[in-house]
């Protein structure tokens, strides 16, 4: 069945809802953006998911002392990395992984293609920013599906198709269940739904 993220949360009743929904993964937001987090608040929220439940690190360009750090105190599980991190430095931090890709075109699939993390993450130029980007240009990726996670402007109105046509391991929704900028229970669970009733 697909497996859902849902990325940027910051309250308690809103992880609360994905997990009642059926959400595969977390993602807590430590780098600068309107849904930043601290370590001390992604650890009380994490005393709740259950360890079925991947919680997610999302950083850009750390350092190797603040990946560690919260890996460990929150704990988290895996760690994504969203900025200009090489492939040494994801691999000399030697915890499970995630790198994400702003996709504008072939060039940024080729460079893709060079790193060997867990996972794989595509998503528009502007990360949060509620844009799709062109899912033509995944035609031209070359690791196993089940690699690959697919962010940027997913909503209610095109996850199925994005699905349908990328075909990826994971969808990965921040933006797209928020009402003025907040995340929704609603809306988180309506996404959910829609994406594992899909499957059945």
């Amino acid at each position: 069945m697909m497996k859902v993220k849902i990325c940027g949360l910051m309250e308690k009743e809103h992880v609360t809802a994905a997990i009642e929904a059926g959400a595969d993964a977390i993602g807590f937001v430590f780098a600068s953006s309107k849904r930043k987090i601290t370590v001390e608040k992604a650890h009380e929220l994490a005393k709740s998911i259950p360890t079925s439940v991947l919680k997610v690190g999302v950083f850009v360009n750390p350092t190797q002392e603040e990946i560690k750090t919260a890996f460990h105190k929150v704990p988290l599980d895996i760690i994504q990395y969203h900025g200009g991190e090489t492939s040494d430095f994801i691999h000399s931090a030697n915890l499970p992984s995630i790198k994400a890709f702003a996709l504008l075109s072939e060039k940024d699939i080729e460079h893709a293609n060079q790193y060997d993390t867990d996972f794989l993450l595509f998503d528009a130029p502007q990360a949060g920013s509620g844009h799709t980007f062109d899912w033509k240009l995944m035609e031209g990726l070359n690791v196993p599906r089940e690699k690959v996670i697919l962010a940027g402007g997913l909503n209610l109105e095109n996850v199925k198709e994005a699905i349908n046509r990328v075909k990826p391991y994971m969808v990965d929704v921040s933006s797209g269940v928020e009402r003025q900028g907040r995340k929704d229970e609603q809306l988180i669970r309506t996404f959910i739904h829609a994406v594992k009733d899909e499957e059945r």
